[in-house]
């Protein structure tokens, strides 16, 4: 992922060279050729898709320096990229933010292990319903870690909860569960020994002021402060997020084209579902970014 980018746009280049230098390992290689099973480890995949976004980021910037977002927000991980774009942090101290988040939140899913599931076809109050049977039923932790669209949820806890989870959503009639290739529990209490340790991580960062309204997926609203950029980073470990209202406040705030900088095209199949009233251009090669400065040109 990225190696088009890196191919023909030096900022872009530029961005992948700083990574392996920052991180004392080549991030670039392991982007460009994988293998896939070494980039779905947390501790990798966080600080990939991270230089990843950044670099496709700086490569429409290169190119069309003029282009300003109206707003910024990014699902889970991508907030950090988001970060970066809002001009709240660094691409340096957000890389060693996410180098650190997936090394905690690996050694807190070591600790305790878990999983995620993407529930396909129920609301997100039946899920939260299961979720608190499935707990009932075990003990355990399950939780609705992601409201992704209309339809899309995923939940996320230990082993033996997911599966209790999984049973109870098929007789609620689930359209389709997937069991995630994520090696983690992300966005579940299963993520607290990580936050705790990231707290204080966060509180050595120097974040500056966003230059533009940032949305955040706990609050689905602009982070305006310091501390609140920080106390978002904080629970977002342990909490979810809400990308349904999130995309619903920005398109209520004017967005009517949203841009998604990544390997993939995710944030933008999940936009249909939201909201058909407006449009998504996924960068995700050099093709689509040809492509958007040609409409834009135009």
């Amino acid at each position: 992922m990225g190696k088009d980018f890196a191919a023909e746009y030096p900022a872009a280049r530029a961005i992948f060279e700083q990574a392996d230098e920052i991180l004392g390992f080549k991030i670039s290689t392991l982007c460009f050729e994988g293998p896939e099973s070494k980039l779905n480890d947390t501790i990798n995949t966080q600080p990939a898709l991270y230089t990843c976004g950044v670099a496709i980021l700086r490569a429409l910037e290169s190119v069309k320096p003029d282009a300003q977002p109206l707003v910024v927000a990014g699902h889970s991980l991508g907030e950090f990229t988001a970060l970066v774009a809002a001009g709240t942090v660094s691409f340096e101290d957000g890389l060693r933010l996410v180098r650190e988040r997936g090394r905690l939140m690996k050694a807190a899913d070591e600790q305790s292990p878990g999983a995620m599931a993407a529930l396909l076809g129920l609301n997100a109050d039946v899920v939260n319903d299961i979720c608190v049977r499935a707990r009932e039923q075990t003990g355990g932790v399950i939780v609705l870690a992601n409201d992704n669209c209309p339809g899309q949820t995923v939940i996320s806890g230990d082993d033996a909860t997911l599966e209790a989870a999984l049973i109870l959503a098929k007789e609620a009639k689930v359209k389709k569960a997937v069991k995630l290739p994520i090696s983690i529990a992300a966005h579940s209490p299963l993520m607290g020994p990580a936050a705790a340790i990231f707290r204080q991580t966060l509180a050595d960062v120097n974040f500056q002021t966003p230059k533009r309204p940032l949305y955040g997926n706990l609050t689905a609203a602009p982070l305006n402060t310091i501390d609140e950029i920080r106390q978002e980073l904080d629970a977002q470990l342990t909490g979810g997020v809400r990308w349904t209202e999130s995309v619903q406040a920005m398109v209520a705030v004017g967005v009517e084209q949203f841009i998604e900088f990544g390997p993939k095209d995710v944030l933008v199949g999940l936009l249909k579902r939201i909201d058909r009233g407006v449009s998504g251009v996924a960068l995700n090669n050099t093709e689509s970014l040809r492509q958007l400065l040609n409409e834009a040109s135009g």
